[in-house]
């Protein structure tokens, strides 16, 4: 007997047979205070970031603003979008700390967007480095001190 229901959408490895998934992360400060474009704070972020992958992920392009952050990052079959973003608050909430800011430093949760194809990894680019630009920080995206890439992220 042919069930009424339609067959189920295939599950993640199905879909993503040989690349790592890539995600677009945001998150914020609490109550958006500015705490994050600054020198010390974008070390630890690149410090952290460096390591990423003995814990399977791979941070790519990221745009540090005064009260958030924007990031690329491809994740390896064990390691949590959830798991991994908490543990780099932590540090780098360690930082914050340690630069006499006292807690809460961030916002409950975090925006993630798992990015479908090659074009939207471009345009999503594009617009988050032009983000310091059109919030009047620097006149060029390539001025902006507090953004770059870890790791180079190939995506199809």
């Amino acid at each position: 007997m042919r069930s009424r229901f339609p067959r189920r959408p295939p599950r993640l490895p199905t879909i993503f047979p040989r690349l790592r998934p890539l995600f677009f992360v945001t998150f914020n400060t609490h109550q958006r205070r500015p705490l994050l474009a600054n020198e010390p704070f974008h070390r630890a972020w690149l410090g952290f970031a460096g390591h990423a992958p003995a814990h399977g992920a791979w941070p790519g392009r990221y745009v540090i603003m005064p009260d958030h952050v924007h990031l690329f990052v491809a994740l390896g079959d064990d390691t949590g979008l959830s798991a991994w973003v908490q543990s780099l608050k932590s540090v780098l909430g360690k930082t914050l700390l340690a630069h006499g800011l006292p807690k809460p430093h961030w916002q409950q949760g975090f925006f993630d967007h798992l990015l479908r194809h090659g074009e939207s990894y471009t345009a999503k680019w594009e617009y988050v480095r032009q983000n310091p630009v059109r919030k009047g920080l620097c006149a060029q995206p390539d001025d902006w001190p507090y953004q770059g890439e870890v790791f180079p992220l190939e995506f199809e």
